[in-house]
């Protein structure tokens, strides 16, 4: 039988056993048991996955890191350089192994708390394998340098509507197990697992809507300040709807099974919930504080995300005081020890987020790398340690066995949390050190580090101990594969698990206190319907003002499209991922104005499809790089970096002159851009080659004079017709003939 999580306070019933349950007022007129069987298999196939790309993930964690001081470890290949794997990390981590632990979590949860099987196995299966075929697709593409650039949402639209497909799958089947449940409330998990669904539905549908030119090409139909804000209001809330709600989730359930108490309180479990899926959903806006943003925008996200502290906090107090009376055990059980380390990473990132939100604050902090620092308590400490704690109690459980060494997992244990030390304090430490080193200024009013990259090397020794740190976490990772493979070998799989439990309708309900809402968990439909409008009220008051209001987003006249041959620059500029380590968004503040030239404003990027602003300044801002050196530096500054700036820790890009410039989608591009409102004259697409042939034999011609000899239909050529584009059309010093003809199209014209 299921030990009772019902809350002090005379709160959910939903997972406690029969006699608990008539004691707090379900009762039975036949008193006759249904017999019914838990699908552990699916359960057991999700660890298993989770487990094999968490292993994947975390090893390319460690290579990055290592990158970032010894670049040479991209092996002189293309497809293993930090640009193009950091996204592999991040989705890895995110998508394959927190995903899939979610999925777990959440299969062997709702069986229990609802008393029923999944509602089909048909979908279960289909969820489980096209989740995987999403993955493998990711590991493939991504690699290549197929990417969409949005962070967290790089895969291109194939792969997007795989993601949605699949979903839907998750979400009929969760819902069904809902409406087929056996239990008459919804245990306060499940309302969570919920509210997770329809929000990352929302969120992954408005955030991948993108014009296809290709099979796996496409241009975002948002550009500039309307795209930055779709991706931040998605890229905040991924975190807070994929890493955070079905955590809480799978707290509100493994942590009070581990401790084998009941939640502290119901009452908190409610102001939790509701509160934190209404207050989340505004936050997205601080990611881009000092930015083009219409100011009001910037405002909203800083109030909601102060605002933020309370729920978080409530549902940490609520997860650690449920622990109350069982701290002896927590000394002792390596899975509570994994839980407590979880949970208070959750308060700790929680507080930090809306701090970091302030903007005396985030004028420091932001592209600095205490972001990374803050963001890392969330994943090593809140997601990754929870699923071990939840690994660690639920695979025994599977296989019908005691875990195989808990000396083992206290050694993970310890091992991993120096791990998140080594990662996170370094990182503090570097944000700080960048942070500062950026605005100090000397006594004479001149910037005293005027030269980027002495930051950088400055915190070399910082980027060491991070890649540490994240050894010692993989370590501790790989311990606990052993440790599960030790437990799995000496029991056996219990793939259908038996249990029992009078129908629904058999039951007489009683709502005791709280009757309002004990109204609303019985109705699960009704449930998810709230949820959805909870989310979606903060979408539309954040998003539709900018869409709508045209002075939120104010016209430059000498801002003109880029010619084919840039864009097709910028695409490799994309395919590359310089927007993981270069921003293109100088702030309005003395620092960045002396270092970089004149601050950012909306109207540059309304031709922007994607806008590549960047949310971390491993090298420096590019905004205004175009005219800043001449076309044979940047050649040598992609050949060598440290020819250029010694020092540097920019890998080479030898293939970028071995490449010939693939042209086949340059008509393509440029009509797809004219579909979106980039104001190209009419019939200009057809005539797009002969102006990229044109500036690309520039190009190769200036090389030539200072004595390098590269064929004008490299890839190199088009990356540096890009990086002197970047900016100079509103410093007035674009002087391009093809730039110079591209006038929107007059009336006559267009008729």
């Amino acid at each position: 039988m299921e030990t009772n999580l019902a809350s002090a306070g005379g709160g959910s019933v939903a997972a406690g056993s029969i006699q608990t349950a008539q004691h707090k007022g379900i009762g039975t007129r036949s008193g006759v048991m249904e017999q019914f069987s838990y699908d552990n298999k699916i359960v057991w196939m999700f660890i298993i996955a989770s487990v094999v790309f968490g292993l994947i993930g975390m090893t390319v964690g460690v290579l990055i890191a290592l990158q970032l001081f010894i670049p040479e470890l991209n092996f002189g290949i293309p497809y293993t350089t930090f640009g193009r794997i950091r996204p592999l990390h991040t989705n890895a981590v995110i998508f394959a192994f927190v995903g899939n632990a979610i999925f777990a979590g959440v299969y062997y949860s709702m069986q229990r708390l609802l008393k029923t099987r999944m509602f089909s196995d048909t979908l279960s299966r289909i969820h489980f394998w096209g989740w995987q075929l999403i993955i493998l697709a990711a590991a493939v593409t991504l690699p290549l340098g197929i990417t969409t650039s949005h962070e967290y949402a790089e895969l291109e639209w194939p792969i997007d509507i795989a993601i949605a497909l699949v979903w839907v799958v998750f979400g009929v089947n969760m819902i069904g197990t809902c409406v087929r449940r056996r239990v008459s409330h919804l245990y306060v998990a499940i309302w969570f697992y919920i509210a997770t669904f329809v929000t990352v539905a929302v969120l992954h549908i408005v955030n991948s809507i993108q014009l296809p030119i290709d099979f796996l090409k496409s241009y975002y139909v948002y550009s500039g300040v309307q795209d930055a804000l779709v991706q931040w209001w998605y890229g905040h809330n991924a975190v807070a709807f994929f890493l955070t709600t079905p955590y809480l989730g799978l707290m509100y359930y493994f942590l009070p099974k581990a401790a084998n108490r009941p939640v502290y309180s119901y009452r908190l479990s409610l102001v939790h919930f509701w509160s934190l899926i209404f207050i989340y959903i505004w936050a997205g806006p601080h990611h881009l504080l000092y930015s083009s943003l219409p100011d009001w925008a910037q405002s909203l996200g800083t109030v909601f995300s102060v605002m933020l502290i309370a729920p978080s906090w409530g549902g940490m107090l609520n997860g650690l005081l449920t622990l109350r009376g069982a701290w002896d055990r927590v000394r002792q059980d390596p899975v509570l020890k994994f839980m407590v380390v979880a949970v208070t990473g959750y308060g700790m990132a929680t507080l930090e987020g809306p701090m970091l939100s302030l903007k005396t604050v985030n004028a420091i902090a932001h592209f600095t790398d205490w972001v990374p620092a803050h963001v890392h308590v969330g994943t090593l400490a809140w997601n990754g340690f929870l699923t071990f704690g939840i690994f660690y109690w639920m695979v025994p459980r599977l296989f019908n066995t005691k875990l195989h060494s808990t000396k083992l997992a206290n050694a993970h244990f310890f091992i991993g949390t120096l791990g998140i030390l080594f990662w996170v304090i370094p990182m503090y430490f570097a944000g700080f050190t960048q942070g500062l080193m950026w605005k100090e200024f000397t006594e004479d009013g001149l910037l005293r580090y005027p030269n980027f990259l002495e930051t950088v090397l400055q915190i070399l020794p910082m980027y060491m101990f991070r890649a540490v740190g994240g050894t010692l976490y993989l370590i501790g990772f790989v311990i606990m594969m052993v440790n599960l493979y030790r437990t799995v070998r000496a029991g056996s799989l219990v793939a259908e698990e038996g249990d029992e439990y009078p129908s629904l309708k058999s039951q007489e309900i009683h709502d005791g206190k709280y009757k309002w809402h004990r109204i609303l968990e019985r109705k699960p439909l009704t449930l998810t319907a709230l949820a959805t409008v909870a989310i979606l009220i903060g979408s539309v008051v954040e998003m539709m003002p900018t869409f709508l209001v045209k002075s939120n987003v104010p016209q430059i006249a000498s801002i003109m499209p880029y010619t084919p041959l840039e864009l097709e620059g910028r695409d490799l500029y994309i395919r590359e991922g310089c927007n993981a380590c270069h921003t293109q968004w100088v702030r309005p503040f003395r620092s960045e104005l002396e270092r970089y030239g004149d601050y950012s404003k909306a109207g540059e990027f309304v031709y922007d499809h994607p806008f590549l602003w960047g949310s971390k300044r491993t090298g420096p801002d590019l905004h205004r790089e175009g005219g800043k050196y001449s076309d044979a530096w940047h050649f040598n500054h992609f050949m060598d970096p440290r020819s250029m700036s010694p020092g540097s820790i920019m890998p080479p890009y030898p293939w970028l002159v071995e490449n010939r410039l693939d042209t086949d989608l340059t008509e393509s591009k440029v009509l797809a851009m004219a579909q979106l409102g980039v104001p190209y004259p009419k019939g200009y697409a057809a005539h797009a080659a002969n102006d990229r042939e044109l500036q690309a034999r520039q190009i190769a011609e200036n090389l030539k004079k200072s004595g390098i000899e590269v064929p004008h239909d490299r890839e190199i050529i088009a990356l540096i017709a890009y990086m002197q584009r970047l900016g100079v059309d509103v410093k007035g010093e674009n002087k391009s003939e093809i730039v110079k003809k591209y006038q929107p199209a007059t009336e006559e014209e267009s008729n």
